[in-house]
């Protein structure tokens, strides 16, 4: 790797701390840390909760699929983007009003105890529990792809390299919290698409003059078709990427951040053109890397880091290349701070300590960082872990054990505690027993787990607020809704 690379690669890390300290220096609360005071611009907000979800993913694991599978794999694509239209349509401006009069809700754990009047505080155990076990694999799959990423720009060992990008991505996060990430996403997200766009671009006009890689096999079959070996139980696996965007704490929480409901519909325009893009140019990567290497590559969730190395000049390689880390970068800092707030807001001060002040929520906030970063970085030390695997795995647990619970308690004045508690059990839990029992009679199992435990968590939400009392529920139901449906002009 030149030294303009590795230069350019430097300035840009640089670049984040930087906006690490700044917040550092603005953060004074709690609300401040996990929340940014929900004061996010609608542009930070759109390309924040597309760049927290895209990640790592978006730039090696989908064009590494397409590269493997053919363009069958797209369609991840393809409901990927009715996701991110689902969440902004049904979602977004709905949660941005009942978080802030639920008690100024600070979580989704957090709001869901205010929603449900629960007393208790089982539903905050629960919720802070599911997420907890699920983010530490989201976490690790990003910490897998910063690993392939440094062991490949510094010849690192992989296990050196995994250690380096932990270390990276917890330094700005630790100091900046909520306003660091969502302003660092900013900037990721345009590098994110800019750098799928331009390495696509690049290859493919290579591709017409003739060029091929060194080591590119003279005759190479065309990669399979989008409906090749298509079956409908297929195509209901891949639609469960956008059933489970509604359960994506990480997403959900940038409409909650939002400055006003009134951003919503500017946010959504935003996030649906960026997302078409760089989901397209992911696309195009892995199917003009298919060509330009023959279909041989070692590892094909590195064809895009081999493609920017290769097309472009050193000094557009190493920002082009950063972008795979801001990819990556941009996702775990959303997921830090979540598991944080969940440690710090809904089990620390909602369980154990009522009374702490703020400076020692947002300390241990900033530990917390720390050690879920930690255990991610111990869970991803096996080189052969397949990031798109472990983001799947996620995905779908948060999918189906938040997604039903959310738009139900959004929607619905009859859904009850009880109910909310039994889809975030039945969810996670079918999640969790599923994905072990791949194959099966008629490869049944080999659906993707979020489809049967968005079912299940949805009939176990319905059938058990329907046989349990709920009027308490109802009245805070209809009280939300008399907000939500004030004129705007009145919140003011």
């Amino acid at each position: 790797m030149s030294t303009s690379v590795i230069i350019s690669f430097a300035i840009y890390l640089l670049m984040m701390l930087g906006i690490g300290i700044y917040f550092y220096r603005k953060t004074t609360n709690l609300s401040d840390y996990v929340l940014g005071g929900r004061n996010l611009p609608p542009s930070v907000a759109a390309l924040s909760a597309g760049a927290s979800d895209l990640s790592g993913w978006a730039l090696m694991g989908l064009p590494g699929a397409i590269f493997t599978g053919g363009f069958g794999q797209a369609w991840i694509a393809v409901w990927t983007l009715v996701g991110v239209y689902i969440n902004w349509t049904l979602i977004a401006e709905r949660l941005r009003v009942f978080t802030e009069k639920a008690g100024n809700a600070l979580t989704v754990p957090d709001y869901l105890e205010a929603r449900f009047v629960d007393r208790q505080r089982v539903l905050r155990t629960v919720s802070s529990v599911v997420m907890l076990v699920f983010f530490t694999f989201y976490v690790s799959a990003g910490l897998v792809g910063g690993a392939l990423l440094f062991e490949s720009l510094f010849d690192l060992d992989y296990s050196i390299a995994l250690w380096v990008g932990a270390a990276v991505i917890m330094s700005y996060t630790f100091l900046g919290g909520f306003s660091a990430a969502s302003w660092t996403d900013l900037i990721q997200g345009l590098m994110m698409a800019g750098a799928l766009f331009v390495v696509a671009v690049m290859t493919l006009f290579a591709l017409a003059n003739g060029e091929t890689a060194a080591t590119a096999p003279e005759n190479v079959a065309n990669l399979p078709g989008w409906t090749e070996d298509l079956t409908l139980l297929g195509m209901i696996s891949l639609a469960g990427w956008a059933i489970g965007y509604c359960g994506q704490p990480h997403v959900v929480v940038r409409f909650m951040a939002l400055r006003r409901r009134e951003d919503v519909r500017v946010s959504r325009r935003i996030a649906l053109v960026w997302s078409t893009i760089t989901m397209a140019s992911a696309v195009a990567v892995g199917a003009v890397g298919y060509y330009w290497f023959g279909g041989v590559l070692d590892d094909s969730e590195r064809v895009f880091i081999v493609l920017a190395d290769t097309m472009l000049n050193p000094w557009v390689a190493g920002f082009v290349l950063a972008g795979v880390l801001a990819a990556i970068m941009s996702t775990i800092d959303s997921q830090l701070l979540v598991c944080s707030s969940a440690i710090a807001e809904d089990i620390y001060r909602g369980l154990i300590r009522p009374n702490a002040d703020q400076k020692e929520l947002v300390w241990l906030s900033r530990f917390s960082v720390v050690a879920v970063a930690l255990l991610a970085a111990v869970m991803g030390m096996n080189p052969e872990s397949s990031i798109l695997d472990l983001v799947s795995y996620a995905w779908g647990g948060f999918g189906a054990a938040f997604g039903p619970v959310i738009l139900f308690s959004l929607f619905w004045r009859g859904m009850n505690r009880n109910g909310a508690i039994a889809g975030l059990v039945i969810g996670a839990a079918t999640v969790a027993i599923w994905k072990p029992l791949t194959g099966g009679p008629a490869g049944l199992f080999d659906i993707f787990e979020v489809v049967p435990g968005f079912v299940l968590s949805s009939l176990a939400v319905v059938g058990i607020s329907l046989l349990t009392n709920g009027d308490r529920e109802a009245r805070k139901f209809d009280g939300l809704m008399a907000e939500f449906n004030k004129p705007a002009d009145a919140e003011h």
